[in-house]
């Protein structure tokens, strides 16, 4: 198995990022030639904004939150050479949750739901992670 596969998610995982930032810029020049924000407050103060900018800035913050843990464990199995099909099964999942975590976030926004992505994120690393502890206890020869 190529090893370098474990990018792809991890990849994905920044592009997702990248169009959040665009989509974000283009909601806030919006919200701006509508006249919804605070002009003199924009720049610290989030309350300046829309409900509807607020949404996509905060899914932005959650993106450098257990993604940043991602990016460690996928550059950590690569250099372990511990990348199999389980690591792929995970880090696609891993990513498919953070999909549907940013639509429902900047979406209808409701927590009980994200809450259940998040977890299920949440899982995908944990199985991450263990493989990295297996990589690192149990050398493979």
């Amino acid at each position: 198995m190529d090893k370098n596969l474990i990018f792809l998610p991890a990849l994905a995982q920044i592009l997702l990022t990248i169009l959040i930032f665009v989509w974000l810029g283009i909601v806030k020049s919006k919200a701006v030639r509508l006249g919804q924000v605070d002009l003199e407050k924009r720049a610290l103060h989030p309350e300046a904004w829309p409900d509807s900018v607020l949404k996509i800035s905060n899914n932005i913050n959650n993106q450098f939150e257990t993604p940043v843990l991602f990016y460690a464990l996928t550059m950590m199995l690569w250099a372990l050479n511990a990348v199999d099909i389980s690591a792929l099964v995970f880090a696609w999942g891993f990513f498919m949750t953070r999909v549907a975590h940013a639509y429902i976030h900047t979406g209808t926004n409701y927590v009980p739901m994200r809450r259940r992505i998040f977890t299920v994120g949440c899982i995908f690393l944990l199985l991450l992670t263990l493989l990295g502890f297996r990589a690192v206890l149990v050398p493979s020869s």
